[in-house]
């Protein structure tokens, strides 16, 4: 396990320098299940849950509680638990294993999510994919990286001392549209939202590294009807608005958090690269 220590957690690099380590003891737990003979427990929202996703929750609450004491923490598993820390202005969102589904069925796209809001925006964003070895992060206003991280070695002490490469989301292709699209949630009534689109292609996937996709410049938008957290979209939402990319509603209006009144759901939204 990790050693962390308390940071401002307002600076991005900082704060993406100590959560590296948690974040890869909690890679290592989710690896030590994948591909194996996993229980999997269907929860009251009727979605799946393994001892990968609750233990490796358990690493990120303890690691943040250190780093930021003062922050709550919104985490999947523990709201699924009935464990709802009163929220202020600013807090943490958790997705300790997004694409619980894409896990179970040894498919290697799911991911470790931590996001920061601050004032209902997502001010920092953190996605690790343990078993491809991608990370993707804000390190600072309009700043986010990416880069390979090994999750069987130690975190860098500093992401500066690595190699990382900026994101950068592209303008809209005039020939058609690169399409992130869900292994596990497509329905018809995104595929109906699709019929408004010039489509040229499709990139399926699973969890939060669609996000991922269109702030690195390899896809343009990424349709969602249907529901989901708000722990499921705060990381890749920072991360792609700092490629220059953005998540909205239906209605063009960007994505907020701190809806404790609906459950922390998010509505409808579609992930955008660049727009002319």
């Amino acid at each position: 396990m990790s050693t962390v220590k308390a940071i401002d957690p307002f600076d991005a690099g900082a704060l993406a320098d100590a959560v590296l380590q948690p974040v890869l003891d909690a890679a290592r737990i989710q690896l030590s299940y994948f591909r194996g003979d996993t229980v999997v427990v269907t929860k009251a929202d009727q979605t799946p849950v393994t001892a990968a996703d609750q233990e490796s929750e358990r690493v990120l609450l303890l690691a943040l509680a250190t780093i930021a004491p003062t922050i709550p923490v919104i985490a999947e598993e523990s709201m699924a638990a009935g464990v709802e820390p009163t929220i202020g202005d600013t807090f943490f969102l958790v997705d300790p294993l997004d694409g619980t589904r894409e896990f179970i069925a040894n498919r290697p796209e799911f991911t470790i999510n931590i996001g920061l809001i601050h004032k209902s925006r997502p001010v920092f964003g953190l996605i690790y994919a343990p078993a491809i070895g991608e990370l993707f992060v804000t390190t600072g206003p309009g700043r986010a990286v990416g880069l390979h991280l090994d999750p069987q070695k130690s975190a860098p002490a500093a992401l500066a001392n690595v190699a990382t490469g900026i994101l950068s989301a592209r303008e809209a292709p005039g020939d058609g549209l690169v399409v992130a699209t869900s292994h596990s949630h497509m329905n018809k009534a995104t595929e109906d939202l699709l019929l408004s689109y010039k489509i040229r292609s499709r990139l399926p996937m699973g969890s939060s590294l669609k996000f991922c996709r269109i702030a690195e410049g390899r896809a343009d938008i990424y349709p969602r009807v249907g529901t989901t957290c708000e722990w499921d979209t705060a990381a890749g939402q920072a991360i792609l608005e700092a490629a220059g990319g953005s998540v909205t509603d239906l209605a063009g209006n960007a994505l907020t958090y701190g809806h404790v009144s609906r459950g922390f759901k998010n509505p409808s939204y579609i992930g955008w690269g660049r727009r002319p």
